[in-house]
């Protein structure tokens, strides 16, 4: 659970630093400006933008019941912030497995990636399919939901 906060933390420890020697020097604007932005990168870089995790064993249970893909992901990947930002709201409708939480996730990720943990993993109907667009994540979601 550590590793998952520790860019986050690093970022808006980093912006509060950089933003509080601007204030200092006299240039308050600039700081709060610099420190909003820090702020936004921890969160876009944290499990926040996520919705809740699943154990692998978890969401394989949930998906073979109701057919929704599995997206496995990690904490700073920019390829699964671009596939949860551009899916929005359809993102609650998959079931999210964070590999650094469970290493039974990374296990089944490195399983079918020759070794690798590439996420984003998506996994239809126990077939899995490495960094797929939102498009195509989004034409696999179950009609009706």
């Amino acid at each position: 659970m550590t590793r998952t906060w520790t860019l986050p933390v690093l970022l808006a420890l980093g912006g509060t630093v950089v933003a509080t020697g601007l204030m200092s020097r006299g240039n308050p604007v600039a700081g709060v400006v610099l420190l909003l932005f820090f702020v936004l990168l921890a969160v876009v870089n944290s499990p926040l933008l996520f919705p809740r995790s699943l154990s692998a064993a978890e969401a394989q249970r949930r998906s073979e019941a109701d057919g929704r893909p599995v997206v496995y992901w990690r904490p700073g990947c920019t390829y699964c912030q671009r596939l949860r930002i551009q899916l929005g709201r359809q993102a609650r409708q998959l079931h999210w497995v964070d590999i650094w939480r469970d290493p039974a996730g990374a296990a089944a990720v490195r399983a079918v990636n020759d070794g690798d943990e590439t996420v984003p993993t998506v996994f239809v109907a126990g077939r899995p399919y490495t960094n797929p667009t939102p498009a195509w994540v989004r034409e696999h979601l179950p009609a009706g939901r």
